[in-house]
C-alpha cells in the first residue's frame, strides 16, 4: 500500500443547501452519531495511518478551529482562506505550502462512506508511475441522498475516466475523495477555481486514474442526505 503522510479535509463551504441548520453552524460541524462530520472524515484519516490532516477554513472556521483544538491524532494544520472562499482547486493551491512537497490525499468533510476506508481505498490502487491523480468514484447505484445525473463513465477501476459530456446521465459520481500529485497545481490561476480545470489538464495528458468504491456514499449536502446518513452511521452500529 502506498505511504500518504498528509489528507487534506476540504471544509470551507457555506454549507447553504442546509438552510437553517447551517444558519449559526458550519456545515463540517453538524452532529451525524454520536460525533460531528468532520470527526467523521478525521476518522477516515488516522485510521488510514496518515499522520497529518490540513483543514481548509473560511465560513464561520474559527468554530471548526475551536472545537478541533487539542486534538492530537492526526495532527492537525489550518488553512484559512480570507477575503473570499477559493473553491476546491483554489483551496488546495493556497495549502500546499503546508501540505507538503509529496502526494497527498483529499477527503470532502460532508462524504460518509458505508464500507471500507475511502482513503484506504485510494492507498491501495495508487500508482506514482501511471498517474498524477487517482479519484474514487461511486456507482450511481450505490450514492445515497445523491439526485444529480452522475460525472463520470468508467471502463474499469484503475482506468482512465471520462466526463459524462452530452450524455443525460453517467453512471459514476465522483465520491470527494482522491490522491493527487502538488506539481499538477505548479501552472494553476491564482484566486478561485475548481478542481475540475486540473482534472481536465490531467485527461489530456493521460494521466488521471479513477478507482470505483466498494459501498455506499452519501451525498450530505442537504437535510435529507443528512437523515439518510444517520441511517447509514445506525446500520454501521
Amino acid at each position: 500500500m502506498s505511504l500518504i503522510r498528509t489528507a487534506m479535509i476540504m471544509a470551507a463551504g457555506f454549507g447553504t443547501r442546509m438552510g437553517e441548520l447551517t444558519r449559526d453552524l458550519p456545515k463540517p460541524l453538524l452532529p451525524l452519531g454520536g460525533m460531528t462530520l468532520i470527526d467523521h472524515a478525521l476518522s477516515h484519516v488516522r485510521d488510514a495511518g496518515i499522520g497529518s490532516a490540513v483543514i481548509n477554513l473560511h465560513y464561520r472556521g474559527d468554530q471548526i478551529r475551536e472545537y478541533l483544538a487539542g486534538r492530537e491524532t492526526p495532527r492537525i494544520s489550518f488553512s484559512v482562506e480570507h477575503p473570499e472562499i477559493l473553491d476546491t482547486g483554489g483551496g488546495i493551491v493556497q495549502a500546499l505550502p503546508v501540505l507538503g512537497p509529496n502526494p497527498f490525499a483529499v477527503l470532502n468533510s460532508d462524504a460518509v462512506f458505508h464500507g471500507p476506508n475511502p482513503l484506504r481505498a485510494l492507498m491501495g490502487s495508487w500508482d506514482a508511475e501511471r498517474m498524477d491523480a487517482l479519484m474514487l468514484m461511486v456507482p450511481v447505484t450505490s450514492a445515497r441522498a445523491y439526485t444529480r445525473a452522475g460525472d463520470f463513465l468508467l471502463s474499469h477501476s484503475g482506468a482512465v475516466p471520462e466526463r459524462r459530456g452530452a450524455a443525460k446521465t453517467a453512471p459514476y459520481v465522483y465520491s470527494g475523495a482522491q490522491i493527487i500529485r502538488p506539481e499538477v497545481f505548479a501552472e494553476a490561476p491564482s484566486g478561485p477555481f475548481s478542481t475540475n480545470l486540473i482534472w481536465d489538464a490531467l485527461l489530456e495528458r493521460g494521466r488521471l486514474r479513477a478507482v470505483a468504491y466498494d459501498g455506499e456514499w452519501v451525498d450530505v449536502g442537504t437535510p435529507d442526505g443528512l437523515r439518510e446518513a444517520q441511517t447509514v452511521i445506525a446500520e454501521k452500529v
